[in-house]
């Protein structure tokens, strides 16, 4: 398809890389980035509303700080990293903290085992809802709310193109934790919406997100530019407004083409 395609969209800077230089699928000129966009507005609205809301329901206290990890329970997003992380912040903060792994699949059970073996206390929020060091939430739908009532939102994926999760916490205000792979780098403002470490590093993801939860002034100095850094880059009104001007584009060059085509013709 790329051979007869006239222009291939790709999502990001590395995903334009693997196109052109690691799969060779065209060349680089052929290539029109357009990143994501999304109706954000949502993370922006009621948010107090919705933090009273999620707090009442998983009984999380007005002195705890909750951290959220959003995403498929799948062996790609490492919730055995996160685990590994959440047994370290316990046994060094000084603070009240709640972890919530939002979603579900098929590495629950692993999790389950793994914070059995880690000594860590958990709840299955869908048996009922305990204030336990981990909750266990499964899907929730309105992903929003779970912004608004966290404190800060992490991801310790061992790869990703654009996590549409850390895209929703920063719209939402929340300062992020992530493993440095894939494509995060781009959609987040390194030492301003976001803290940074490389894939597998326990130990950095753990300094991170401690120098966050200790830090108070510092989890409001890192909410300060995560909603005018998406809305810019990733609100759907910047992707509908990229998609019109290449397509615009692509119909001038063609319609210029077929002129100079005629002119050819007429002139022979």
């Amino acid at each position: 398809m790329a051979k007869y395609s006239t222009r291939i969209i790709a999502i990001s800077e590395n995903q334009k890389e693997d196109l052109v230089n690691k799969y060779k699928i065209c060349s680089e000129e052929k290539v029109h980035i357009i990143k994501l966009g999304f109706d954000l507005s949502k993370f922006q609205e009621n948010q107090k509303e919705k933090r009273v809301y999620f707090r009442q329901k998983y009984l999380v206290a007005d002195d705890e700080i909750a951290v959220a990890i959003i995403g498929r329970l799948v062996p790609i997003k490492n919730h055995a990293m996160f685990i590994d992380v959440v047994r370290k912040v316990m046994d060094t903060t000084t603070r009240k903290v709640r972890f919530f792994i939002v979603g579900d699949g098929e590495e629950r059970t692993n999790i389950e085992q793994k914070l059995k073996q880690s000594n860590i206390p958990f709840c299955d929020a869908l048996k009922g809802i305990i204030p336990s060091a981990v909750t266990l939430t499964s899907w929730i739908k309105d992903v929003d709310v779970v912004n608004a009532g966290a404190d800060i939102v992490v991801l310790t994926s061992l790869n990703e193109g654009t996590p549409v999760s850390l895209i929703e916490a920063q719209a939402a205000n929340k300062p992020v934790v992530t493993t440095n792979v894939g494509g995060i780098s781009d959609i987040v403002i390194p030492g301003k919406t976001a803290l940074l470490a490389e894939s597998n590093d326990v130990d950095m993801f753990t300094e991170q997100l401690l120098s966050i939860i200790e830090n108070r002034q510092l989890r409001q100095d890192m909410s300060e530019y995560g909603w005018d850094f998406v809305r810019e880059k990733f609100h759907y009104t910047r992707l509908v407004n990229e998609m019109d001007q290449l397509y615009t584009e692509l119909l001038l060059e063609a319609k210029e083409q077929k002129t100079r085509k005629r002119d050819f013709v007429t002139t022979d």
